[in-house]
């Protein structure tokens, strides 16, 4: 049986840091691949949110979502825009319902969503909304959910609890997961900023070296019901 998988992240590039690799894998191999992105993730770049003074680039990061989605093997996209970096501004609800009305969409059985312990508040929200969303009663279709690390986020707060016991050799895989990532040229920074695309081949062979692997990403599952 082929897979039907959901991406839930909070901003553009959180799903090819999180799991770029694994997803293009798991595309080739027949999965059905769907993303959805909560946040319009630019505006908290400034002190006041004002969509207005960041309209083009968030129509770019639009773009930059296709493009490195197909990238990865991705079919379909829904983007919202929930303030960045203010999802907590937001009731929780309303992030749980734009879920839910996803996954009723597309029906998946395994989701890959955020770390619940990450520095950023979004992805500490996502995570929590995802687990509202997917409550494990009679008749949901997830059956998996597995949280993935980003960059920037997870390795930055204190203390670092990500423990993985899910490992996906993407050594095949890290090269289009650069090239996705390539795509955010807004997102990116130079190295030895862990966003860089050295710091993820380096993140990538460091999960490989303690998994007898070349290059691997590595997930917590949250919940897996067989």
């Amino acid at each position: 049986m082929k897979n039907k998988i959901l991406i839930v992240a909070a901003h553009p590039d959180d799903e090819i840091l999180g799991c770029g690799g694994t997803i293009a894998r798991m595309a080739s191999e027949g999965a059905t691949v769907a993303t959805l992105i909560l946040g319009e993730g630019i505006t908290s770049r400034d002190m006041k949110r004002d969509v207005s003074k960041r309209t083009s680039e968030i129509n770019t990061l639009k773009k930059n979502i296709s493009e490195a989605n197909q990238l990865i093997g991705v079919r379909k996209i829904i983007s919202h825009d929930f303030p960045d970096n203010r999802f907590d501004t937001v009731p929780l609800l309303d992030i749980i319902k734009v879920i839910e009305n996803a996954k009723n969409e597309l029906q998946p059985d395994i989701i890959f969503t955020h770390f619940s312990s990450d520095l950023n508040i979004d992805h500490y929200i996502t995570n929590k909304a995802v687990l509202a969303a997917t409550r494990p009663m009679e008749g949901e279709t997830v059956k998996e959910v597995y949280s993935f690390e980003v960059l920037s986020s997870t390795e930055w707060n204190y203390p670092l609890t990500f423990s993985p016991d899910f490992y996906v050799n993407i050594t095949d895989y890290l090269l289009i997961k650069k090239n996705a990532m390539s795509v955010y040229q807004s997102e990116l920074k130079e190295y030895p900023h862990p966003r860089s695309l050295k710091a993820i081949e380096l993140n990538a062979a460091y999960w490989g070296t303690r998994t007898g692997l070349n290059k691997a990403e590595a997930f917590q599952t949250v919940r897996r019901l067989i």
